[in-house]
């Protein structure tokens, strides 16, 4: 089943198509497709590409040097990115930092640091989780104390994704201790060169290293990096979250792996079947099929709202929900349809039994690991079911 595109649409999506197959270099693409794991050279070589056809802003008004575009577009535009095995755009500068720029900063600030994202100067990454603060974001404890015009910063930030490869970070930090936690944060800008700052990778249970911990001991940072109002950083928080949880349900990436698993299912074992033709398998590639369509239309429906209110509501929560349970199911059938090969192993390692992984599935085997995490950052899923039960029910 597909979704009803008018004419127009049509003749964009033949436009991003052909785009793709003109502009997406042929060993980036044959790299996702693999599940190798890209470096910082490679995202930023895509990242290039994509801007200089003004293409890289997908959510950004025109004026700031954005598409324009609306949700159907942005939809299309996502999912023929994945299905050519185009590399994932990072999003903490483009989807997360800039429209929170763009609502809450100065026109000075703007100036700044949006033309620095799109031409690839600064690479963002984010402060928000500690030690004791994930999903309940409101306990973090990095203070920022006022000294004049600077602030100065001590505490520690922890799971921050590629921050290796970042030049700066946006934090949450707590400016206040009187009243409600919420009303004592502040969101602020930092040079991750700034003296008193150390990152510290953490290795991952399928080896990978992705994320930080990241110490801050008397890092003073200039009162201008500062967004918004002192202690009206909550405010921020929650409209960055709304934006990160419905990027979070990575439709593109579920329809990307869904037709991956339906690659794998059609060839023929060893014992001359078809994974394909299995009543089981089948039915539940199905179910996952019906999920993943009535998710395309939710979101569609969630951006349009989004686009007249100016940013997702607290539906964003039943799309993170959602969708992280589509691709931890998608990498489980996946997992599933391997067998014996989807080992957490290298190719080495299986006594000579190398050719049991199909070429594009080797790597992506992996991948059942690493996403167990989804269901869990950006604010686990039950508390995603509380939010919702909270809005949206009033219990």
């Amino acid at each position: 089943m597909d979704l009803n595109f008018t004419t127009a649409e049509i003749a964009f999506r033949d436009e991003v198509r052909r785009f793709l197959r003109d502009n997406l270099p042929a060993d980036l693409s044959d790299r996702v497709r693999s599940g190798a794991e890209l470096g910082k050279a490679e995202m930023e070589r895509w990242h290039a590409i994509l801007n200089a056809q003004g293409w890289l802003a997908v959510s950004w008004p025109v004026e700031f040097g954005g598409t324009g575009w609306g949700p159907v577009q942005r939809h299309i535009f996502e999912e023929e990115c994945c299905l050519a095995d185009a590399p994932r755009v990072v999003p903490f500068g483009l989807q997360m930092l800039g429209p929170v720029l763009i609502k809450f900063a100065t026109p000075a600030q703007q100036r700044e640091y949006l033309p620095r994202i799109l031409d690839g100067r600064d690479w963002w990454c984010q402060g928000y989780s500690e030690p004791g603060a994930g999903s309940d974001l409101a306990s973090l404890r990095t203070r920022a104390v006022r000294d004049g015009d600077t602030y100065v910063i001590n505490g520690q930030k922890t799971w921050t994704t590629l921050g290796q490869h970042a030049n700066r970070i946006f934090c949450l930090v707590r400016t206040a201790t009187e009243g409600k936690p919420q009303a004592g944060i502040s969101f602020i800008l930092v040079d991750l060169d700034t003296p008193g700052i150390e990152m510290r990778p953490i290795r991952l249970i399928e080896g990978g290293y992705e994320v930080n911990e990241v110490f801050f001991t008397d890092v003073r940072v200039p009162v201008s990096r500062l967004v918004g109002q002192e202690n009206q950083g909550w405010t921020i928080a929650k409209y960055l979250l709304s934006h990160e949880r419905t990027n979070i349900a990575g439709i593109g990436f579920s329809v990307q792996a869904f037709e991956q698993v339906k690659a794998l299912a059609r060839q023929v074992r060893a014992d001359g079947s078809r994974l394909v033709d299995d009543p089981l398998f089948a039915a539940r590639l199905a179910r996952i099929e019906i999920d993943l369509e009535a998710m395309k239309i939710t979101n569609l429906r969630m951006l349009v709202d989004a686009q007249k209110q100016g940013a997702p509501g607290a539906e964003a929560s039943m799309l993170k929900i959602k969708g992280t349970v589509i691709r931890q199911a998608l990498g489980d059938l996946a997992r599933r349809a391997l067998g014996p090969a989807a080992a957490p192993f290298p190719a080495e390692a299986l006594d000579g039994n190398a050719a049991l992984v199909p070429p594009d599935h080797a790597r992506n085997a992996m991948k059942y690991f690493n996403n167990r995490k989804l269901s869990i950052f950006g604010g686990s899923n039950e508390i995603q079911r509380n939010i919702l039960t909270k809005t949206k029910l009033g219990l």
